[in-house]
């Protein structure tokens, strides 16, 4: 496979680089200025992730637009944010590589900064097969992206972040680890895993002011969900007490609270955001 970082900067000199502009932050006595925060969403190219970077952006972030094949919706999703005076830059990667993910984050720490804000939201295909049918590998691909995608990052990031004593890490997982339907053992099961990575990393990192949290998403469409036939989409709305499908921007103002300064005292969290529909677990 050849090296997705050969012909990434290209595609950013593409677009037009906007001043870092300083964020604002209070102190007790004075406002003071500092450079913004730097947020990596992996698999932001589109569906969720896309939201995500775009509502971090708008917080303030310099945002690190990640993806691995999606690379004309990856430039769409820098391009938008720069278009509202925010900052952000494509940063091309197969984040179950190791030597990808080495690269991937000194790349970013070069061009944008340390990594302060690591959403992991990247995933792959999610087939669906009956239990006799699922075999290691089956659960190994799931596991590449939910569970030594973490690891790795977290791996690439976390020492910077203890250094700084700053950091906001949010796992973005699936209410399916809560209500798996059959057909989906294998991504079910990874999802348990990464949940069993949000709990230790958060009671690990606590002391050096780093929260890690975690966001599950009941079922939202975006593109991936294309084929989802109209009847199936019917009956899980009719599960739905909100009575109304959830939103990408659903998840993205969730994620934004978690990634900010003001949930610094929140960690160790699961948040589900599916309108409700957990009551009848």
């Amino acid at each position: 496979m050849s090296d997705p970082f050969e012909t990434a900067w290209p595609w950013t000199a593409s677009i037009p680089s906007p001043t870092l502009s300083p964020q604002c932050e209070w102190n007790d006595r004075h406002v003071t200025e500092a450079q913004p925060r730097v947020a990596l969403v992996t698999g932001s190219s589109r569906g969720l992730g896309s939201s995500i970077a775009r509502r971090l952006a708008a917080d303030g972030c310099a945002v690190a637009v990640n993806g691995l094949h999606d690379q004309a919706h990856a430039l769409e999703v820098a391009g938008s944010i720069r278009a509202f005076g925010g900052t952000a830059e494509v940063f091309p990667a197969d984040v179950t590589d190791e030597g990808d993910v080495g690269r991937l984050v000194a790349a970013i720490e070069g061009s944008l900064g340390q990594v302060d804000v690591l959403v992991l939201n990247a995933t792959g295909p999610q087939p669906e097969a009956p239990l006799t049918e699922v075999g290691w590998a089956d659960h190994g691909a799931q596991l590449d992206f939910f569970v030594k995608s973490p690891v790795l990052l977290g791996r690439a990031v976390i020492p910077g972040m203890q250094s700084r004593r700053f950091g906001r890490i949010v796992h973005i997982d699936s209410e399916v680890a809560d209500r798996p339907p059959p057909g989906r053992s294998a991504y079910a099961t990874a999802k348990s895993a990464q949940i069993g990575l949000t709990y230790s990393w958060a009671r690990e990192l606590a002391p050096f002011g780093i929260t890690v949290n975690a966001v599950a998403p009941g079922f939202i469409p975006v593109e991936r969900h294309a084929d989802v036939s109209e009847d199936i989409r019917a009956a899980y709305l009719a599960s739905v007490p909100a009575a109304r499908m959830g939103t990408p921007e659903d998840i993205a103002h969730v994620v934004s609270f978690l990634a900010s300064d003001g949930a610094g005292f929140v960690t160790g969290q699961r948040i589900v955001v599916d309108g409700g529909r957990s009551l009848f677990v």
